[in-house]
């Protein structure tokens, strides 16, 4: 399945047939059969009318807006979902269940714990010369790990997963090169190439995950680690906590080998982002990294789904 990017700020989209055709001016563009077709991520400014939005709902293909510049100005149109209303009102059930959401967070934590200890192995043969930030960083992410059994609390595997992210990005900052100025996660706005990099990239996980969801019928916003807040898909960012060391890990590997370089950012007082040449670059290497995450959260959520059934099979039996 493909994914359409756009990003120029005189592109439209209109449907011929079975394609979906991109105009940039006056040029049009190859068509895209919609059958091969899976979202079309917006970047830009893009002329379409509604009977285009109609048509990719139709045929359950996802169309988002998102912004680098500006994180907040985002949506999500998705398509048809899932008939089986059963399966939302497991999901709401269990949203409830403080038994089954401490559980389900020490699977997703452990899960990422494991994740970045691999990356830390990685860049440890990478970077014997920051033998001591990589180390220091394995050792904090292993204690944290073994003592994912002993939490008792969701608010003590929140303050656990901080722990562990800022050992992470500690050791992140000493094997990047030091003219990025990377020294630490920071979002909103991301003040250099490192956290802008992460940032856009994070945020079209995200989306992958909503659309995933919304197409096998759980509900999006109801998360079982991330609490509800308005407006954010929790369950989305319950899911993606495991598949961030992948994004963590092909963000240092493209500035690691300057497929991405310091000359593709620019920063204003919206903080740090890519340029054109840049998000050219950006979501050519991205996509060969999301499609194949795509496919392992769809196992994923299967794999939850199953997992849901079981756990209240058990609790009534």
């Amino acid at each position: 399945m493909t994914t359409l990017y756009i990003d120029h700020k005189n592109a439209s989209l209109e449907v011929e047939g079975a394609t979906l055709v991109a105009r940039l001016g006056e040029a049009r563009q190859r068509p895209v059969p919609l059958a091969l077709l899976e979202r079309v991520v917006c970047l830009a400014n893009v002329q379409l009318d509604t009977s285009v939005l109609g048509t990719l709902a139709e045929h359950g293909i996802a169309f988002s807006v998102a912004s680098q510049r500006k994180p907040q100005r985002r949506a999500v149109l998705l398509g048809s979902g899932h008939n089986d209303a059963s399966i939302r009102l497991l999901h709401y059930r269990l949203a409830q269940d403080s038994a089954w959401r401490l559980a389900f967070t020490r699977q997703v934590l452990a899960a990422k714990f494991a994740a970045h200890l691999r990356l830390l192995d990685d860049m440890l043969v990478d970077r014997p010369d920051q033998r001591k930030a990589i180390t220091d960083a394995q050792q904090q992410l292993r204690a944290q790990l073994a003592n994912l059994e002993n939490a008792e609390s969701l608010a003590s595997l929140l303050g656990m997963e901080g722990a562990a992210a800022r050992a992470m990005f500690g050791a992140f900052a000493a094997v990047l090169p030091a003219a990025l100025g990377f020294a630490g996660r920071k979002r909103r706005p991301p003040p250099d190439p490192v956290n802008a990099t992460l940032s856009l990239a994070y945020t079209l996980l995200h989306n992958r995950a909503v659309q995933i969801i919304h197409t096998h019928g759980l509900e999006p916003l109801l998360g079982f680690y991330h609490e509800t807040s308005f407006g954010r898909e929790s369950l989305a960012s319950d899911l993606i906590e495991v598949w961030r060391p992948h994004i963590d890990a092909w963000v240092w590997e493209c500035f690691r080998t300057q497929t991405l370089r310091e000359h593709h950012f620019k920063t204003d007082v919206n903080g740090c982002f890519l340029d054109k040449a840049g998000r050219q670059v950006f979501f050519a290497s991205l996509e060969t990294r999301l499609r194949p995450l795509g496919r392992a959260m769809r196992w994923q959520v299967r794999g939850l789904i199953k997992a849901m059934r079981e756990w209240e099979g058990e609790s009534y039996a």
